[in-house]
């Protein structure tokens, strides 16, 4: 089981072949290749894990009913730093079985409430001579647009943002099921998951 404090912001872009072209031109380089990811919320039927801040998901990764072994993950309350990063508690372990998983989580009383689905391109590159901590950037491509993830140290973040063309103006702190939701009431659409087109 993994533990720590997560920083993290979005950004979001125009397109995806954007995106990369500029990852390609500050010399990152593709660490996980793009795949689908279908994330489930849980939470009980009061909506109490919403209601403190907390997070419960369960995340596969791949094809779809792939029966690909899924990362389950809890988030604490999120803050937003001074500086405009979302911090908060992370904790997440593998499974061997997405059903069995949900299965455990529904005895416990937390059932699925929320699905959405994105595809993910992880990216690294090799420290620099005087770069100010360490962190990744993530590629999602939302049935809603196209954003960046930035996730690290409150210093790399900052300078890895300037670097890409970017200021504290950009960054979203929200989660993507806010995102969601804003992105409903804009339109004038009922809320429901957040998948592609053709979903189940």
């Amino acid at each position: 089981m993994a533990s720590q404090i997560e920083v993290e912001v979005k950004i979001a872009s125009t397109s995806a072949a954007r995106v990369r072209t500029l990852l390609r031109n500050a010399k990152f380089a593709v660490s996980i290749p793009r795949a689908f990811e279908q994330n489930l919320l849980l939470d009980d039927p009061e909506g109490s894990l919403r209601a403190k801040g907390q997070l419960l998901r369960v995340r596969t990764t791949g094809k779809r009913d792939a029966g690909q072994s899924p990362l389950c993950t809890f988030k604490g309350p999120a803050k937003e730093t001074r500086t405009h990063h979302k911090q908060r508690e992370e904790r997440e372990f593998s499974a061997s079985s997405a059903e069995e998983c949900l299965a455990v989580f529904a005895n416990l009383g937390f059932l699925p409430t929320f699905r959405y689905e994105k595809f993910r391109t992880v990216y690294l590159r090799r420290s620099r001579p005087g770069e100010k901590g360490s962190g990744l950037i993530v590629l999602d491509e939302t049935p809603i647009g196209v954003f960046m993830e930035l996730e690290g140290t409150p210093l790399w973040i900052d300078h890895t943002a300037r670097e890409l063309g970017f200021s504290r103006n950009d960054y979203i702190t929200k989660s993507y099921a806010r995102l969601w939701e804003q992105w409903c009431a804009e339109h004038e659409l009922p809320p429901g998951d957040m998948v592609f087109p053709g979903a189940r």
